[in-house]
This record gives C-alpha cells, structure tokens and sequence, in this order.
C-alpha cells in the first residue's frame, strides 16, 4: 500500500498541473462542491434517490420527502473552467396533526445551474511539490502547507420555474455566488470548504456554509466522509450534519450513500440519499510522446542536415547540375542556409 500511494505522490504533479484526472472527480455523496473542474470535454452526472423526514414540534406538522436529485457537469474552453446544472425534484406530503388536514406539492427544491472558475492551485507548481523520494512519512503525515488550499469561484443563477408552491414568492430568476476551497491534508484526507449566497434579489437571500472532510479507507476504492452545513435567512435557518461512503468501481462509475439530520426539531429532519455518478470522457491529451520530445530536443540537427541536402538542390528543389570547378575542393559552411 505505501508503494502505490508513494506512486501516486510521484504522479501527483504531473496530474494536476493539467487539472485533468483518469478518475472520476465526483461532488457526490453529499452537499459540498469541489475546488477543481471535471476537465475539458468531460461530461458528467450525478444522480440520487432522497427520502427526508421531518417534524414540527411547535406546529404539529410532519412531511415526507420522496424525489431525485441530478447535476450534469461539463468542463468548458479549458481544464478550469466547468458548467454545473443541478436539480432536485421531490413530492411533499404534508400532514397537519392538530387540524387534521393533509396536503401534498411536487416540483423543484433546488434548481440552478452556474460557471465554476478554479482561480488558484497549489499544486501547479511541480518544482514546488516534488515528493521526498528517500522519505514516504514525510509524504505521509500533516505539514502546515497542506493548508493552502485550491479556490474556486462559482457564479450563477437559481431559477423558479411556473407556480412553484415551494418558493411562491421569489422571481423566475435569482442569483448565486459561492467560493469552494480544497485542501490535500494528507493523501487520505481531503478538506473542502464552500461559502454560498443564494436566491440574491429574492426577499429571503440566503447565506450557508459547508465544511466537509473525506478519509479514503485502507482499501482506496473506498472512502468516508463527515460533512457539516449551516443555512441562515429569514425564510429558514438550520444547522446540518452529513456523513457517508462511496465506492469506485472504476475510473468512470462511483456509487454512494448518505444520511443526516438537524440539531433542532422546529423541524427536526433526517434525510437519506442514494446514488452514484459517471463520467463520459471526451477529454483529448495535448502531451507530447517521448518520441516527439526526442525530436525537438534534436530538432535543430535534423533540419540542419535537411537544409545541407535541399542546398545541394537549391532553394526550389531544382535538379539542375552544377558545373564542377577545378581545384580544390570547398567545405561546405552554414552561411546561407536557410532554415525554415
């Protein structure tokens, strides 16, 4: 095992310096957006299933959630730049204990779609993040700079669609921004931060947070996460936790679980989800094979022995003979040679 993580150290750089990764870069299992982008021409999508509960001690009321959640994911221009599209879409039944009455509504919870630009990383710099090749501990543990993190800007729009019983005061359209952080602890752990202001120009705009902390287990295909989010506005204001796992099962298919609640029962609410991603990947390489790199680098000896050869032709590649001249014979010099 510490062979393939020293191995993967060693891969480190080279990988994220084009911020284009062979597996998948999920923001699955739960609620948290990561720093990086997916990658120029991948597309990818991240679908659930999501069951909430929740209970109003105050107004005697309780509701159950049953619905989908998707993001479709698709890295534009270049490798920092991504388009996001998300959704979640659920039916309500609600029941009113003390008045005996029951209602139900269906549409989206959630529905945005935005630009995330990754603006800094610390890694694009390989000189500065070579991997101590005689120590794997020093590779291993916590160091202060693992703290830098990556950073994001994110900018877009949440739309209300129709007569939405959700949100039936706010506009068709309303605006988000967000900044995503990320952090590499260590090669098992993973810190993202992000900090969002939603539905600006509504009446209720909305601020949250979410700090949200990934292990990857003894076996890599495998990994936990804790997550903690934090909502506030004058519509709704909460105070979440998150946790769960997910499973790789190649460089293309992830699958998840999570589950979490709130710290307060005006309502009380406990939630699970179930789902995965893939990632369809169009994405074309730009490195040069070594091949060619050979070529460069003995570039100029190449053309230089072309150049001497088409000389003898002349400029145009003209097959006509020169007439010999009597007497000793000239080394042939550079000067004139045009190199194209």
């Amino acid at each position: 095992m510490k062979k393939i993580i020293s191995f993967l150290l060693f891969l480190l750089p080279i990988v994220v310096v084009s911020q284009y990764t062979d597996v998948i870069n999920s923001n699955r299992p739960g609620q948290s957006v990561s720093a990086y982008a997916v990658g120029k021409s991948v597309l990818q999508t991240e679908v659930g299933f999501v069951y909430e509960n929740q209970e109003h001690t105050e107004l005697l009321t309780k509701v159950n959630r049953f619905g989908g959640e998707m993001a479709i994911r698709y890295g534009l221009l270049f490798e920092e730049l991504e388009l996001i599209w998300e959704g979640t879409y659920v039916h309500e039944n609600k029941d009113y204990e003390s008045l005996g009455e029951y209602y139900s509504r269906t549409n989206f919870t959630r529905h945005r779609a935005g630009l995330k630009f990754l603006v800094f990383d610390p890694f694009k710099n390989p000189e500065r993040n070579k991997p101590n090749l005689l120590s794997w501990r020093a590779n291993n543990v916590f160091q202060l700079k693992n703290l830098l993190p990556a950073v994001s800007l994110y900018g877009g729009a949440t739309f209300n669609l129709g007569d939405n019983p959700f949100y039936p005061s706010d506009p068709t359209i309303s605006y988000r921004g967000m900044i995503a952080t990320q952090s590499r602890l260590t090669p098992r752990f993973v810190l993202i931060t992000n900090v969002a202001y939603d539905r600006i120009g509504t009446e209720d705009p909305e601020l949250s947070y979410i700090i949200s902390i990934t292990r990857a287990l003894r076996n890599p295909k495998w990994s936990v996460f804790l997550e903690n989010q934090g909502i506030k506005s004058d519509r709704y204001g909460d105070m979440i936790i998150r946790t769960g796992m997910a499973h790789l099962f190649n460089e293309r298919l992830q699958a998840d679980v999570n589950f979490g609640g709130s710290f307060k029962n005006t309502p009380s609410r406990f939630f699970a989800s179930i789902g995965g991603s893939y990632r369809f990947d169009f994405h074309k390489d730009k490195l040069v094979p070594i091949e060619d790199q050979n070529a460069d680098e003995n570039g100029g000896e190449i053309r230089k022995n072309s150049m001497k050869k088409n000389s003898k032709k002349g400029l145009f590649g003209s097959s006509k003979k020169k007439k010999k001249k009597k007497g000793k014979k000239k080394k042939p010099t550079d000067n004139g040679v045009i190199d194209f």
